[in-house]
């Protein structure tokens, strides 16, 4: 069994350190708390359940903490994919519901299982996820005063359990002052993919991120022969040419993890039961 969890790109962790050790601190309490509830559940269960506190803490920019965007309203997005059937449910833009990615967990269960905007939050309201306000001061203060504009915040987190299942999870609050309606990576296979081989969970710009097809990219060489780092070398030396933003985490079949970044500035924790490791 092995967890891996991130929790995006955050520039303020270079120049506040308690910032910086508070986000350590709460991403290695989850990720343990995660493979905790990992030796009884699947790995479906507990993406969705290491996401969902990760969007339940407001140092994170995902559920509680979300950025504004440029009309004064939060917008969210999450996705969440199972390596065993190989099904990917999503929301994009929903409002007002703390755990988008419970949403996306919902949406496993029916057809339509990739909704966007009202369609989205409506599907919500008439599955019992009651109107939330994930706004908090600081995103207001940094709204009014326009600082949030270059925020790349998002979530994630990759799980292999017991059975050798696999599967990938990801949530975003978004990068701030964004015209509304613009669909980032996050509830794409771009920057969540998973299959019976491999599992990744992307951050970063997600312009960026969709136009090279990140997470799909590293999960179909995977697939096809490649060992997780050499893909990952491949796949991130193709942002290279526009200087893409990304960083990201996996895990392969063999129980095999590892991630990168263009950037150096992804904060992440991954523990398998005895080895921890926290950066950022």
């Amino acid at each position: 069994m092995k967890i891996i969890i991130h929790g995006g790109f955050f520039s303020e962790s270079s120049t506040n350190h308690e910032t910086k050790v508070a986000k350590q601190e709460a991403l290695l309490r989850i990720v343990k708390d995660s493979y905790e509830y990992l030796k009884t559940h699947s790995a479906v269960e507990t993406v969705v359940y290491a996401v969902s506190l990760l969007e339940d803490d407001e140092l994170f920019n995902a559920g509680i903490g979300s950025q504004i965007q440029s009309d004064g309203k939060i917008r969210m997005s999450a996705s969440l994919m199972d390596g065993s059937t190989e099904k990917f449910s999503g929301v994009i833009n929903i409002e007002e519901v703390k755990n988008p990615i419970q949403v996306a967990l919902e949406l496993m269960k029916v057809d339509d299982r990739v909704l966007g905007g009202s369609g989205a939050t409506n599907f919500a309201r008439q599955h019992g996820f009651k109107q939330f306000s994930t706004e908090i001061p600081q995103r207001r203060a940094e709204y009014e005063a326009k600082l949030a504009a270059t925020g790349t915040g998002t979530v994630g987190c990759v799980a292999l359990d017991s059975n050798g299942n696999l599967a990938a999870a990801t949530s975003t609050g978004g990068k701030g002052f964004e015209i509304p309606g613009r669909i980032s990576d996050s509830a794409t296979v771009a920057g969540n993919y998973v299959n019976e081989f491999c599992g990744v969970s992307l951050t970063g710009v997600g312009e960026d991120i969709v136009s090279n097809a990140t997470a799909a990219k590293i999960v179909t060489r995977v697939t096809d022969g490649f060992r997780l780092d050499k893909a990952f070398e491949k796949t991130f030396a193709e942002l290279k040419p526009y200087d893409g933003f990304a960083g990201a985490i996996a895990i392969d079949k063999n129980g095999n993890m590892f991630h990168q970044d263009s950037h150096p500035s992804m904060v992440f924790a991954s523990f398998d039961g005895e080895n921890e490791e926290v950066f950022g």
